[in-house]
């Protein structure tokens, strides 16, 4: 069972896949940033002014000690647009790779020779020669 784990661990495709989770949170970082630090900023003056992460619905006022129940709109907003963009990106990175590979596995096709048709005709015509 060791055995077996360690031949699990060890293959390409455990290792890919642990690199690409570290780059993809990286990546998730990054496009976080983006949404809320440079887009929702230029988009908050079209929404009358305030941050457009902090937008929210009152469903019950803070009485007291308890706070007020919100429906944080805004947020759920800066999150779509985060995964929007993610997955823009990856639709990108994966249109490209698959153009890549369609382009590799042209370049890779044997040339094709004459047809069975073309190769008779010239074994007629050097027969009739002779």
């Amino acid at each position: 069972m060791l055995k077996e784990f360690k031949e699990f661990a060890i293959k390409g495709n455990v290792v890919d896949l642990a690199v690409g989770l570290v780059i993809g949170g990286a990546f998730g970082k990054i496009v976080t940033s983006l949404v809320n630090d440079i887009l929702m900023p230029l988009l908050s003056p079209l929404m009358g002014g305030a941050h457009f992460s902090d937008k929210a619905i009152v469903i019950k006022e803070a009485v007291g000690e308890s706070e007020a129940v919100l429906l944080n709109y805004g947020q759920f907003m800066s999150t779509i647009l985060d995964f929007v963009i993610i997955a823009f990106a990856i639709f990108v990175i994966i249109k490209q790779m698959n153009k890549l590979k369609k382009e590799e596995e042209v370049k890779d096709e044997p040339k094709a020779g004459p047809t069975e048709i073309d190769l008779l005709i010239e074994i007629r015509d050097s027969l009739k020669k002779s």
